[in-house]
This record gives structure tokens, C-alpha cells and sequence, in this order.
């Protein structure tokens, strides 16, 4: 199996630590297959400093594929963030830097590259969404992560090129978000999955719901949680097929995840 996270690379600072950690979603998603031993690429854009240089040589000690990131002078992704009680606050970003003032474009050698793989990963703080008309041409299935401040409108545009669409809706009741994600499933095969916190997650592929009580544990952090189960999830998913199995991984990696500081470790101070 071979996965491509494309998109979004950021650091976290935490401002009560002055720590620095390496994240972003499609990011992240490299990161976590790789750890679970899948050969795993990235393709975003980095900036010119201190940040951008640190998930660098982060991703390299990893051995993740950076070949085709592209390179741009400016800030780096970086989102600021502090940790209530375990859980992560977000207390602001500058909207992705290089990657959002430089959006990817693809070539045709980066076509040809992106033809060996077994699954894209991306998402609505990536950048990406000119970019999924054309991925979706490559017959490659497409993972999209709305993440938890979607609109409808965003909804909309992109949920058609989307063979898996997760979404965080803590915000929804149980019965709010089996609706939700029922009248959004838009062609066949696709599969749609809303994490909701400490609550079940639920699944849906056109004919059932699924469900998945969240694993327990006593959270150092839960940054990167999400898509630790997004990603546990798209590997067990395209390994067995099996989406109550699937889930159960996802909640597995979700709870380990919470144990780790940042989203993955790594830190550095600032």
C-alpha cells in the first residue's frame, strides 16, 4: 500500500510551553501511515524560516517522500494553540502562509507520480479544493477532511469528488449528525464519517450507519487526534474492506494519539 497526504504543513505553538511541534491534516496523515509502516509521501509548499525548516528535517528523519513539496519565501504554516485540561484550543493561524498565498498547481510529471499511489489524502485547510477535479480524473480514490468548521457551501463543492469525506461534528447531536451525513452522501461508493469527541462516531456508506465509541484514556493531548483516526481508518478500511473494523482501529490510534504531545511529537522550542 502507498498513501499521499497533500496540502496543509504547519507547526503548532504552544504559547504556555514555547514549544513548537510539526502538524496539519494532510501532513499528519503522512505521518501516521508511516508509523504504521505504509509507505507514505507529501506533497505541500514550504516557506522560507525556522518553521518550515523544522517540519523539513522532521519529515526527513521519518523517511516520508518530500520530493515533489514545492519551496516559496515567506512564513510557514503556524497556528498558535494551548492545552486546557488536555484538550487543544486553537487561538489562531495565519491561514496556512505559503501554502494559502501559494496554491499547488500539478504538472504532468506530478500527475505521473501521483498514478502510484493507492489513496490521496486532503482536505478544507489544504488548500486543495481547485485541485480535486483533476485528482479525481486520476482514478485514485480521494479521502477529503471537512474537519469542524465546514460550510454548506464548501460542502457542496467538494463532497462530489470525495470517495471518503470525514467530518468533526461534536457540535451535532447523534441524531443531528445521522442526518447530516446521510443527505450529503452525493454518488456511489462513497463513504462519509463524522467524529464527535468523546462521543460515538458514526459511518455511513449509503445503506447503514455504523457506530464507534471513542477508546479511553486520560488525554495529555489531543491535538492530531482526528486524524490519527482518519488515517487508522483509510488503511484498515482499504486493507480489510470492513468499515465497523475500520472504525475500531480509528478509535485505537485516535486514544494512543492523545497520549503523545502535539500531534506527533517532535518538539522544539521557540
Amino acid at each position: 500500500m502507498k498513501v499521499l497526504g497533500i496540502g496543509d504543513n504547519v507547526v503548532d505553538k504552544y504559547v504556555h510551553l514555547r514549544m513548537m511541534y510539526p502538524g496539519g491534516n494532510a501532513l499528519n496523515f503522512s505521518v501516521f501511515a508511516k508509523k504504521a509502516g505504509v509507505d507514505a509521501a507529501f506533497i505541500g509548499v514550504f516557506g522560507d524560516d525556522h518553521e518550515a525548516r523544522h517540519v523539513e528535517h522532521t519529515l526527513r528523519e521519518l523517511d516520508i517522500d518530500i520530493s515533489r513539496c514545492r519551496y516559496h519565501s515567506g512564513e510557514n504554516g503556524c497556528a498558535r494553540v494551548t492545552l486546557e485540561d488536555g484538550d487543544r484550543v486553537f487561538l489562531g493561524s495565519n491561514e496556512g502562509g505559503v501554502t494559502r498565498l501559494h496554491p499547488l498547481e500539478l504538472s504532468e510529471d506530478d500527475k505521473d507520480y501521483l498514478g502510484g499511489f493507492d489513496l490521496i489524502h486532503t482536505g478544507l485547510y489544504s488548500h486543495t479544493g481547485h485541485l480535486l477535479p483533476e485528482l479525481e480524473t486520476l482514478g485514485i480514490p480521494i479521502s477529503f477532511d471537512f474537519s469542524d468548521d465546514f460550510t454548506d457551501t464548501q460542502v457542496e463543492q467538494y463532497i462530489m469528488h470525495a470517495d471518503f469525506a470525514f467530518f468533526s461534528c461534536s457540535h451535532m447531536t447523534d441524531e443531528e449528525t445521522q442526518n447530516f451525513i446521510r443527505s450529503n452522501r452525493k454518488k456511489e461508493g462513497q463513504i462519509l464519517v463524522a467524529t464527535r469527541g468523546g462521543d460515538r462516531s458514526i459511518a455511513y456508506d449509503g445503506t447503514k450507519f455504523y457506530f464507534q465509541m471513542p477508546d479511553s484514556v486520560d488525554a495529555v493531548d489531543t491535538m492530531g487526534a482526528g486524524d490519527s483516526y482518519i488515517t487508522a481508518f483509510l488503511l484498515s478500511f482499504l486493507e480489510k474492506g470492513n468499515i465497523q473494523a475500520a472504525m475500531a482501529e480509528g478509535s485505537r490510534l485516535a486514544a494512543q494519539s492523545c497520549l503523545v504531545e502535539g500531534s506527533f511529537g517532535y518538539g522544539v522550542h521557540y
